[in-house]
């Protein structure tokens, strides 16, 4: 059976903690829904923030809400070098140790001494998916893309597996980039 797999796009963004949300944009702030994102629950609020590195900074950044446990900033490796973050390759939450960075808001900003990370590749995927298609959570796969002229495979593609998860793959904008994607596109898992 061919593991068809849809390929999306996610940009740079910012996760907000609710303390750092009401330092950037006031007491008793909330988010704005701008649009839904193909995970359950998840959506690009209309809030932008500037991140802000050694060398340079990266205005209107989009956060994703909703409110996380921790402030994070993903970012590509293109960005983190343009603005002078050594920033990890890691999967979203894993962000101990990670580059720092200063945020600014509207109202205000912050520091933060972690939480800068280029996100590692990876597939979300239900577990009736990961099932049928016999993948754990956790494992690596190979993803093959076919583009006109720029058709590739990735590799080091890590499979996320959770019930409030639907079936997609994730790359940042330089990946997304080299395979030359627009529109839709579907990856197979090998």
């Amino acid at each position: 059976m061919e593991k068809k797999v849809l390929v999306e796009i996610s940009a740079r963004h910012v996760h907000v903690s609710p303390a750092a949300l009401e330092t950037l944009f006031g007491p008793g702030y909330q988010l704005t829904v701008k649009k839904p994102l193909s995970q359950p629950g998840q959506y690009a609020a209309e809030e932008r923030v500037t991140v802000v590195g050694p060398k340079k900074e990266i205005a209107g950044i989009s956060i994703l809400g909703p409110v996380r446990k921790d402030t994070q900033i993903e970012i590509s490796l293109t960005d983190a070098r343009t603005i002078g973050i050594l920033a990890p390759v890691r999967e979203s939450g894993d962000i101990k140790a990670s580059a720092p960075c200063r945020i600014i808001g509207p109202k205000g900003e912050i520091t933060i001494s972690e939480g800068v990370i280029i996100a590692k590749r990876h597939v979300h995927l239900t577990p009736a998916d990961a099932a049928a298609w016999g993948l754990a959570d956790k494992e690596k796969v190979l993803v093959r893309i076919e583009t006109d002229g720029r058709s590739l495979i990735f590799g080091d593609v890590v499979c996320r597996v959770r019930a409030d998860f639907a079936t997609a793959m994730h790359i940042d904008t330089d990946e997304g980039n080299a395979a030359g994607i627009s529109g839709v596109v579907y990856g197979t898992i090998l």
